[in-house]
């Protein structure tokens, strides 16, 4: 793949203004499929979930998952959408390889939530509303695995294997209106929008939102116009970005790959593009279609979609609050400084956080070890941190810590070995015999053998110098592999020189 070319960022927004969209889709989390009974799970064995629905069977016909309409009503209400009284599914053409039927079930001219918006905040507090055009109802298709080569892709695959489970899962595609005036932000507000989408589908409980596995993905839509022009540019679309970190780094890849085109002439394809995670680029896929060449028409086999006025009230009555009242709710109930709550909102961290609070951590704790040890070992492995570890796990950690089982070296180690998948924390610390030692005897006898070695250091010790004890704490912790309380030893270094 040959590399393109970048104009340096801050260059770029000085000759042409970006122009954003973005089509985020969300899979609900409903125990069944959208128009099916089978089974609506994650990492089950391929080609189990399935029924003769999903697999496109002559003579099946969808049947509407009501739990996931109640699902979309609730989300296009949380975007501030008007909810159709009346909207209908289409068939959208074209060969989907991993969708059996060879078209998807989706809505178009008549999608059930339009004419919304949403507040985004951004890191330096301010506020950006991101218009939404529509929120419709889908389904998914299914997953494919494409076999040889080095990239796990398609281009020099040997085979492909197809995996259904996934087809038919229920879908809600959030669309947005074009959003102008993003300029500089325009990476950062594309990982803020899709953040404050993720946090809104958790709250509302409709969606797992795990990004790493699919459950939440974004369309990234960049253009540039020439500043001073009216007319939009053309569009590319970055398909199926699947982190925040990704979102935003697609974003400005982009806008520096188009600024090169447009000032040396070029012109851009309209095509979707394929984000690589491992390189920090783009590449194209397949020109993009307009959606005439869909072929869309109503599905003769499914009436439309008419909520009553009793239902749309009764979930709008029950929506959690908005993300921005959330927001600070939980920094003066967590007790943060304003750079505490920065760090963990612009880590998109806030649910993880909340979680491990709620299974019994400190939020200080909480915040340390998401913040730091967690992301770090996200960002070197360029994952989400939340793919690592369960927030339930990390109150775990968080807890042998308090209770002193555990010093902060000893669990980086534990975290190290969860990740790994060795168990739970409680489970790594039985297996790696990572406990801290609190038997007085051993500590003691550790304790004799330094100063016995340095004989010169007790004497000092004695003499008041007690700062002279770090270098028989440092033999004590060596010899005990880490794994003694460096506070006790040296408490019971001073009562052994005199000096408690």
């Amino acid at each position: 793949m040959a590399k393109d070319r970048l104009m340096d960022f801050d260059k770029a927004l000085e000759l042409f203004e970006p122009v954003l969209g973005f089509e985020v889709h969300v899979e609900l989390n409903t125990k069944t499929k959208m128009f099916s009974a089978a089974p609506n799970g994650f990492g089950d064995a391929p080609n189990t979930n399935v029924s003769p629905v999903c697999l496109g069977l002559p003579g099946s016909l969808p049947v509407v998952n009501e739990q996931a309409v109640r699902y979309s009503i609730s989300l296009g209400l949380a975007l501030g959408c008007s909810i159709a009284p009346t909207s209908r599914f289409a068939r959208k053409n074209y060969f989907y390889p991993d969708l059996a039927k060879n078209y998807q079930i989706s809505q178009f001219d008549e999608p059930i939530a339009f004419e919304g918006q949403v507040d985004v905040e951004l890191a330096d507090g301010s506020i950006r509303t991101i218009p939404i055009e529509r929120a419709h109802m889908e389904e998914d298709a299914g997953k494919l695995t494409h076999v040889g080569g080095s990239t796990g892709r398609i281009q020099g695959a040997e085979y492909s294997l197809v995996d259904y489970n996934r087809a038919g899962v229920p879908l809600v595609e959030i669309v947005t209106k074009p959003i102008f005036g993003a300029e500089h932000d325009a990476p950062e507000l594309a990982k803020a929008y899709v953040s404050t989408i993720r946090d809104i589908v958790i709250a509302l409980g409709i969606s797992d939102a795990r990004m790493e596995r699919g459950n939440l993905r974004c369309d990234a839509n960049v253009s540039l116009r020439p500043r001073g022009q009216e007319k939009l540019g053309t569009r590319t679309e970055t398909k199926n970005v699947n982190s925040l970190r990704s979102v935003e780094r697609a974003v400005r890849y982009e806008i520096q790959r188009q600024a090169v085109i447009l000032s040396e002439g070029g012109s851009i394809t309209q095509e979707t593009r394929h984000w690589h995670e491992d390189t920090g680029s783009t590449s194209a896929g397949r020109p993009k279609s307009d959606a005439d060449d869909y072929r869309y028409f109503p599905e003769p086999d499914l009436l439309p979609v008419v909520p009553s006025a009793e239902l749309i009230e009764e979930l709008r009555a029950a929506l959690p609050e908005a993300p921005a009242i959330r927001r600070r709710r939980l920094k003066e109930s967590w007790g943060y400084t304003d750079l505490e709550f920065q760090d963990v909102a612009n880590g998109g961290l806030l649910v993880e956080v909340e979680q491990t609070i709620a299974a019994g951590a400190t939020p200080a704790a909480a915040r340390k070890w998401w913040t730091g040890e967690i992301s770090r070992l996200a960002n070197a492995a360029g994952v989400e941190a939340v793919s690592l570890i369960s927030p339930e796990n990390v109150a775990a950690l968080a807890r042998l810590v308090d209770d002193g089982t555990l010093t902060d070296k000893l669990a980086r180690q534990v975290l190290e070995g969860v990740i790994a998948g060795e168990g739970t924390p409680e489970e790594v610390v039985e297996g790696r015999g990572l406990a801290v030692v609190s038997d007085d005897g051993a500590l003691i006898a550790a304790i004799d053998d330094a100063l016995a070695a340095q004989p010169d250091v007790l004497a000092k010790i004695q003499d008041g110098k007690v700062q002279a004890a770090g270098a028989v704490i440092g033999a004590v912790m060596k010899a005990m592999r880490g794994q003694a309380d460096a506070a006790r030893v040296r408490e019971l270094i001073l009562e052994r020189a005199g000096q408690a």
